[in-house]
């Protein structure tokens, strides 16, 4: 593998062009001073709009600011992640901050604005202004929200604790990243080094034993440690969260958060109910865990070690990438020149360099094209990733093509769908073509073990949150016992009876950042599944399903997610979607018991 001691070593055709945005920070700084005066003019509208032909007026111009204020913070974030240690490109990042703070300001009055106006006076608005047409679908989703709004005092009071809201989500951030401290661990040359997150990814996969045992053991100290500070924080958020559902008139925390989406609580309890009943392939591959690894005890630090062991695959990016169209080939030959576009036209930065952010993502830039952040290390990991990233970057690539600014955006709720559709087309490739039988062992184990994590375990969380906010609008204590108590007995449930449990389980609830931003975790487990089907179609040829598909990744955000994928064929508000990918998980851990 190639490694990099700074960004200026990688080839150019390996890093994104941000000329796409701006030729230089001088034109980057241009229209800075244009959205400042833009914000002015926008604030203007206050107190102005009192006909279709003013209305009219304000959302052009907001909507004008707001595609250039985005380009304006893309740059500027996308400059940072090159190089976190750059101080010129935080001092952008930082004035594009405290621009949005300007926009936001200038801009607050109109909600108040638009909710205080009757049904019947903003229908006349509309149909005065011919122009209003393309803003009408968002104005009355707004309107929506009607009723869970309060009065102007009520409202403005709440906005005064909003900072304070946030506090216990805040604090666990704090706690969770900056002042956690992981116990020792042995290092590789015998040395005893103090753990990081980045370490424990890797020894917790590690074949020997005993080094996954004291990474695990020194993982969970701190938060043991901590368990009544994390425990206060999680209780805190989660009340706070069940106020002001009530405040606003939501019959529940769930439904509030449902309510964006337009998501019947129906779909939530199904995946969890369906998941549930289908749950023995899983108790299946936890036994199959056990006797490959050929332990008397399994406990929870063996449950992410491969168990194909001596399998090291070595994928550069060009191998990866050629790959990756082939395995892809069955969505078309448009979806294929896109993906060859990303490459030729420099959409991607795939090296990791010191100061690069970690991780991966994609980032929709509309009116430009998307850019894609890969720290590639020419393993299969980093192939799954590429394939994972690409399928977002289409999504975003073909809707902001064929959708207008309004509605090129698209939910949370159908984004992996695309990017988990390309990861089922990359496996069944990959095991198509794979003659070794020790590499088909190893690919087949990487998906179960990907299906378990993104599937199963996010169902397991999105109880957990329904549970102890049901606790929370009864009026029933939240702290580390009722916490562990929950957390035990779900984690027995979804892992059986073969994981013999060590003291640290229990407390699994006090790591997940994921549980301050309430009833958001399902969405992974709804797309897999919806990923699932998709991806089955597809490969048996159905070309009904193909069409629906591209179709569905050309629509953005013009419809709500759940009539965007029934367009496809998946309809969530039965078990059927949720039943098909658990049968197609016992398939896989079925093949991967006979080979």
């Amino acid at each position: 593998m190639t490694t990099f001691t700074c960004r200026n070593e990688v080839p150019s055709k390996e890093k994104w062009n941000l000329a796409d945005i701006y030729s230089d920070v001088s034109k980057w700084e241009e229209e800075y001073l244009v959205i400042e005066e833009m914000a002015i003019k926008l604030k203007k509208f206050d107190g102005e709009i009192n006909d279709g032909r003013s209305l009219y007026g304000y959302l052009k111009q907001r909507e004008e600011l707001s595609y250039y204020f985005n380009k304006v913070y893309a740059y500027a974030m996308l400059r940072v992640d090159e190089n976190t240690k750059v101080t010129e490109a935080q001092a952008l990042l930082d004035r594009a901050k405290q621009l949005s703070v300007k926009v936001s300001a200038a801009t607050s009055f109109f909600l108040p604005f638009l909710l205080g106006l009757n049904k019947e006076t903003l229908q006349g608005y509309i149909k005065a202004e011919e122009k209003l047409s393309y803003f009408e679908e968002d104005l009355w989703e707004s309107f929506r929200y009607k009723s869970h709004v309060l009065s102007k005092e009520q409202e403005e009071l709440l906005s005064q604790l909003g900072e304070a809201l946030t506090v216990p989500g805040h604090t666990f951030g704090m706690i969770n990243n900056a002042d956690i401290k992981f116990g020792e661990v042995t290092g590789n040359n015998g040395e005893r080094v103090e753990l990081t997150r980045g370490m424990y990814a890797k020894l917790i996969e590690d074949e020997d034993r005993e080094r996954r045992k004291e990474a695990y053991k020194a993982y969970y100290q701190p938060y043991v440690q901590l368990k009544n500070s994390i425990a206060s924080t999680l209780a805190a958020a989660i009340k706070n969260n069940v106020t002001l559902s009530r405040v606003r008139q939501y019959p529940s925390a769930l439904e509030k958060a449902l309510f964006g989406d337009m998501v019947p609580k129906e779909v939530y309890e199904n995946l969890v109910q369906t998941t549930k009943k289908n749950i023995t392939p899983l108790h299946q591959y936890t036994r199959i865990r056990k006797e490959k690894l050929k332990l008397d005890e399994l406990r929870q630090y063996d449950m992410s070690v491969p168990l194909v062991s001596g399998v090291k695959q070595v994928i550069s990016y060009e191998e990866a990438y050629e790959t990756m169209c082939k395995a892809l080939a069955p969505l078309g030959e448009e979806y294929i020149g896109i993906l060859k576009e990303f490459k030729d036209g420099r959409y991607i930065d795939v090296r990791e360099t010191p100061g690069k952010r970690s991780g991966a993502y994609n980032l929709g830039v509309y009116g430009v094209h998307p850019f894609i952040l890969l720290n590639h290390q020419d393993d299969l990991d980093s192939l799954f990733t590429l394939v994972h990233e690409c399928g977002h970057g289409v999504h975003s690539w073909l809707s902001s093509k064929h959708q207008p600014q309004i509605t090129a955006g698209y939910s949370i709720f159908v984004a992996e769908v695309a990017s988990t559709v390309n990861e089922v087309l990359l496996i069944n490739y990959l095991l198509n073509n794979e003659k070794d039988a020790d590499i088909r062992r190893h690919l087949l184990n990487h998906f179960i073990d990907q299906f378990k994590g993104t599937f199963f375990t996010q169902v397991m969380f999105a109880e957990f949150e329904m549970q102890t906010h049901e606790m929370a609008e009864k009026g029933q204590p939240l702290n580390v016992e009722v916490f562990n108590r929950i957390y035990e007995r779900l984690f027995r449930e979804y892992n059986g009876d073969y994981v013999v449990f060590d003291e640290e389980v229990k407390y699994g609830w006090s790591r997940i950042p994921h549980f301050y931003r309430p009833f958001y975790v399902y969405k992974y487990a709804t797309g897999f599944a919806s990923a699932i089907h998709l991806a089955t179609k597809i490969l048996e040829g159905d070309n009904e399903t193909l069409t629906s598909y591209l179709e569905f990744l050309k629509s953005g955000s013009s419809d709500y997610p759940l009539e965007l994928l029934k367009k496809t064929g998946v309809d969530l508000t039965t078990p059927y979607p949720i039943e098909n990918s658990l049968t197609r998980f016992g398939e896989l851990v079925e093949e991967f018991s006979k080979l």
